[in-house]
C-alpha cells in the first residue's frame, strides 16, 4: 500500500477525527513497489503517517484538493469485514430513529461523512437500494458495498448504481457509472415506495439525485401541520413532495410549479395516485423568477410559499452570485404572500452556510418593507447525520417565516 507522509504538525486535524487530508498536508508520497506513476491512483486505498511515523489511518486517494478520504483512523488497513460492519451500523441506527416502519420504507441508509464513508451515498426505496458513488474510491468498491446492503438489510433484495451524475468529471472511470449491481426478481418500469403513508413514484434511472429528495421529509410533515384552508405555491416542486403533505394537511388551493416538464408529469402522477379525485392542485412548467414575476404582475397572493431551490452555489467560487440569488427570489415570494402568510424557504448549496443565508432573506425581507419574523431553523433529518467531527456535513438549511 502507498504511503502518505504528512508536514510536520499537519497530522492535528486528522487525530480529530476529520476525515479529509488537504493536498497541502501532504510531504512525501512513498510508492509501493509496482507503481509506474508519479503519485497514486486515483480510488487507491493508501495509508497516512504523520511527519514522525505515526499511523494516522487509511483511505481513499484521490486527484484534488482533498488528496485523502480517510475511512479509519489509527490504523493502516481495512479489516476484511469492513464494508458489511459500517452498513450493519448504519443501518442500526436508523431502526433505532423509528424510520422502518409500515407507513415509510424510504430513508437514506449510508449519508457519507455522516456515517463515516465519505463519498458515499445509499438511499432505500422499499425493497431496491440507491448507490451514488461522489468519489472513484467508493465506485471501485461498488460491488462489494452492494453486497454488503443486501446481506445487512433484511428488506432489499436489488441494488442500482446512480453514480453517473455524480464521479469527478475529470476522473478516468473504467466499469459502468450506471445499472443494476445486484438487479430485482422482476424489473418495473415504475417504481413506487411510502414516505410518512404518501405514495411517490421514484425515478432513479433518470430522475435528480437518487430519484427522490429524502432529507426534506421532517419540513414536509411541517408544511402539513400549516396547510389547513389554505392557499399554497410550492416553487421548485420536483415531483411534489411539498405539495402532496399540503394536499393531506387541508389545503385550499396548491400550486406546483417547476421549470422540467418532466418533473411535473411525476407531480401530477403522485397526486393522482395519492389524490384520485383531487380537484384543488394545478401544476405548472415555468421559470421560477418569470413565473414569480407574472404573478406578481397580476395581483396573485398566497397564504403559503415554499422556496427550495437546487444549490444556487456548488462551490466557493460563486458563493455571492448564489446569495443574490437567494436575495431576489425571496423578495419577490415575501412580497407575494397574503398578510398572516408563512414562507418556507431552504438553501441546500453546502458553500453557502447558514449565516449567510439567513442574511440574504434578513435583506430580501428588508427589501419589500414589511414585518417578518422567524417560527422555525430548519435543517436535514437525522438520516443525514452530520459527522461531529466534519462540520462542513450541515448543508441543508431552512427558514420558516411569518409575514404580516
Amino acid at each position: 500500500m502507498t504511503t502518505i507522509i504528512l508536514k510536520p504538525r499537519k497530522e492535528e486535524s486528522v487525530l480529530r477525527f476529520h476525515p479529509w487530508v488537504f493536498s497541502g498536508a501532504i510531504a512525501r508520497i512513498i510508492l509501493d513497489a509496482d507503481h509506474r506513476a508519479s503519485e497514486p491512483d486515483e480510488g487507491e486505498l493508501v495509508r497516512v503517517l504523520s511527519a514522525d511515523r505515526q499511523v494516522l489511518g487509511v483511505g481513499h486517494w484521490q486527484v484534488g484538493s482533498i488528496a485523502v478520504r480517510l475511512l479509519a483512523f489509527k490504523t493502516d488497513e481495512l479489516p476484511a469485514t469492513f464494508w458489511h460492519d459500517r452498513i450493519a451500523a448504519a443501518y442500526a441506527m436508523r431502526q433505532r430513529l423509528g424510520l422502518l416502519r409500515p407507513d415509510n420504507n424510504i430513508y437514506r441508509l449510508i449519508h457519507g461523512e455522516g456515517d463515516m464513508l465519505p463519498g458515499l451515498v445509499v438511499d432505500v426505496y422499499g425493497t431496491t437500494a440507491v448507490v451514488q458513488a461522489h468519489s472513484v474510491g467508493m465506485h471501485l468498491h461498488r460491488q462489494e458495498i452492494a453486497e454488503a446492503v443486501v446481506a445487512n438489510v433484511p428488506e432489499v433484495e436489488a441494488v442500482y448504481n446512480k453514480s453517473d451524475d455524480t464521479l469527478p468529471f475529470k476522473a478516468q472511470i473504467d466499469g459502468d457509472k450506471a445499472g443494476w449491481l445486484i438487479p430485482p426478481s422482476k424489473v418495473s418500469d415504475q417504481y413506487w415506495a411510502l414516505e410518512n403513508g404518501i405514495e411517490v413514484r421514484i425515478d432513479w434511472l433518470t430522475g435528480q439525485k437518487t430519484g427522490f429528495f429524502i432529507d426534506q421529509r421532517e419540513n414536509r410533515a411541517l408544511v402539513e401541520r400549516y396547510a389547513a384552508g389554505k392557499t399554497v405555491l410550492n416553487m421548485f416542486c420536483y415531483t411534489g413532495g411539498f405539495s402532496l403533505y399540503a394536499l393531506r394537511g387541508g389545503v385550499k388551493l396548491v400550486h406546483s410549479v417547476d421549470v422540467s416538464q418532466k418533473a411535473i408529469d411525476l407531480v401530477n402522477a403522485n397526486v393522482a395516485r395519492n389524490f384520485p379525485d383531487c380537484t384543488n392542485h394545478r401544476a405548472v412548467a415555468a421559470d421560477a423568477f418569470d413565473y414569480l414575476s407574472e404573478q406578481l404582475a397580476t395581483g396573485q397572493q398566497f397564504d403559503l410559499i415554499i422556496l427550495d431551490p437546487p444549490a444556487f452555489a456548488k462551490h466557493r467560487d460563486v458563493v455571492r452570485n448564489a446569495l443574490r440569488g437567494y436575495q431576489r427570489i425571496n423578495a419577490k415570494a415575501i412580497e407575494m404572500i397574503r398578510p398572516g402568510g408563512i414562507l418556507f424557504t431552504f438553501s441546500c448549496s453546502q458553500a453557502v452556510d447558514k449565516e449567510a443565508f439567513r442574511l440574504a432573506v434578513f435583506s430580501a425581507a428588508a427589501q419589500t418593507g414589511r414585518r417578518v419574523r422567524i417560527l422555525h431553523q430548519l435543517h436535514q433529518p437525522q438520516d443525514h447525520p452530520v459527522n461531529i467531527y466534519h462540520p462542513e456535513g450541515e448543508y441543508l438549511k431552512g427558514l420558516v417565516l411569518y409575514v404580516e
